[in-house]
């Protein structure tokens, strides 16, 4: 199971590609799944505005709270344990980066790493895993 440990974090607000509805989960009128961006990486947009990261852009942490609409702040993780969505498998010690939809992947030879997972079992696409931050 993904954990957080020692997770220092900023608040900025959220542009249109964060605000995601979620409502309550299971009620009527609510999406399925009901994350939202959560856990993803993210990057700044704007004055004090964040927004999903992509695989080229310089990323300032993990997406930690599901902003529902454009302006509401959004807290984003930028050092310590995180939770971050999974886009391809992954394995404990494997060094991490963004892909286009801001899902962690494992990173190419050259690139900076955004982080190492530190899950004690392989995670598949789309599941949460425990990474160490290594944002600069």
């Amino acid at each position: 199971m993904a954990q957080e440990e020692g997770l220092r974090s900023i608040t900025l607000n959220a542009d249109d590609s964060l605000a995601v509805y979620t409502g309550v989960p299971g009620m009527v009128g609510s999406p399925n799944p009901n994350y939202g961006k959560q856990y993803r990486f993210v990057k700044v947009t704007g004055s004090r505005k964040a927004g999903l990261a992509d695989a080229d852009d310089v990323v300032v942490g993990v997406l930690q709270s599901k902003p529902q609409v454009v302006g509401q702040e959004a807290t984003i993780g930028i050092r310590g344990v995180s939770n971050v969505m999974v886009g391809e498998v992954l394995n404990p010690g494997d060094l991490v980066v963004s892909d286009a939809e801001g899902r962690a992947v494992k990173a190419g030879t050259g690139a900076t790493a955004l982080g190492v997972v530190i899950e004690s079992t392989a995670k598949a696409a789309n599941q949460l895993a425990s990474v160490l931050l290594r944002i600069n």
